[in-house]
């Protein structure tokens, strides 16, 4: 539609959006732009609310394209089992992996996804597998990730009878990047750190500053959360 459009009119609205459905379409099956399958989907999903399609035009565009946001949502898409497809968290894990490898837009989300799921150990037989979670937790970490930070101390605390030993300065590190990122309890953790010198000499002043952080923080999140329930 050439000019520019009344969002007040509803029919002119209307078919502004049905235009963008079969631009989207075409740049999709016609020309086979994984950019513009990538808009479809997030057209079919936002706008016409038509999740079994979205999810098709996902299917198709990480499996044939490797486009990896649409890899991500279609990982999201398995968790949950949303828009028809086989709920299934290895088909997820597989997403996920194919995604973070593609260094994308959400790539880092995936990254972080991908850790949790070699972590908690529902997509292996085996069981939780630490080595593969942490490889892909530094990844998402480095990416600026604050979870995937503050997991990995976390395990570096708890550490594990399956050769991932405890090591709290690394423990230390990580909780400082994560605080860093803005994870509450990434700091809180880090305050108790230099509080007990675990991983670190004591330092009852960093202790204070990481533990202010921590309210800080805290105090932030809870503001948002009220500024979106008015």
């Amino acid at each position: 539609m050439a000019g520019l459009i009344n969002f007040e009119d509803e029919n002119e609205v209307k078919e502004f959006l049905d235009n963008l459905g079969v631009e989207y379409s075409f740049q999709c099956y016609k020309e086979k732009d994984p950019e513009g399958c990538q808009r479809l989907a997030d057209y079919m999903e936002g706008v016409k609310k038509n999740y079994e399609s979205t999810a098709q035009v996902l299917k198709l565009n990480c499996e044939t394209n490797g486009h990896p946001e649409s890899c991500y949502k279609l990982g999201a898409y398995h968790v949950t089992g949303k828009g028809g497809v086989t709920k299934c968290l290895k088909t997820a894990y597989s997403c996920f992996l194919r995604s973070c490898n593609a260094n994308g837009k959400r790539s880092i989300d995936a990254c972080h996804n991908v850790g949790l799921l070699a972590h908690d150990g529902r997509v292996s037989e085996e069981g939780p597998d630490l080595t593969v979670a942490r490889q892909y937790y530094e990844k998402a970490c480095t990416g600026g990730y604050a979870a995937s930070c503050f997991n990995l101390s976390a395990m570096f605390i708890e550490g594990n009878t399956k050769g991932f030993p405890t090591d709290m300065k690394q423990a230390l590190n990580y909780s400082n990047r994560a605080c860093e990122l803005g994870h509450v309890w990434g700091c809180a953790n880090a305050s108790r750190m230099y509080k007990l010198g675990h991983g670190t000499e004591k330092d009852d002043k960093k202790a204070e500053e990481l533990k202010n952080r921590a309210k800080d923080l805290h105090g932030a999140e809870k503001e948002r959360q009220l500024k979106f329930g008015e």
